[in-house]
């Protein structure tokens, strides 16, 4: 019953670390501080780091579930994430006022860009399943 446990122990492994790591690189490519400002009680950061965390998982979701190889995982799913670290950078790019609007707690503007990770996550998810 437990046989397929290493396998499933070394998915999860795999994929919690691409998504720490891909977090850690969008907090590292994004001009405020998520984290400090999520602990100050900012919702629009919260808002905003909460979708592009699920969008992260969605694609890993999808190609966890579409392969039995560790290193299919471990490749596409970085290519995944790679998409949605493109998001924040085409939104910042939509909104030139992206950083101050949530820095200042707007939170139409972290509403907006977790909602379009939420999506690109499910793009990816769609693409990476084909």
């Amino acid at each position: 019953m437990f046989s397929t446990l290493p396998l499933y122990l070394a998915f999860v492994g795999t994929a919690v670390g691409l998504l720490a790591a891909a977090l850690a690189i969008y907090i590292m490519i994004t001009p405020y501080q998520e984290i400090r400002l999520i602990r100050a009680g900012n919702k629009a950061a919260a808002y905003s780091f909460g979708g592009t965390a699920i969008g992260m998982a969605i694609v890993l979701y999808s190609t966890a579930s579409g392969t039995f190889e560790i290193a299919d995982l471990a490749a596409w799913g970085a290519v995944g994430l790679v998409g949605q670290i493109l998001v924040f950078l085409l939104v910042s790019l939509m909104i030139p006022g992206l950083k101050q609007g949530l820095e200042e707690d707007r939170e139409a503007y972290g509403i907006l860009l977790g909602t379009l990770s939420i999506a690109m996550g499910i793009i990816n998810a769609g693409a990476l399943s084909a």
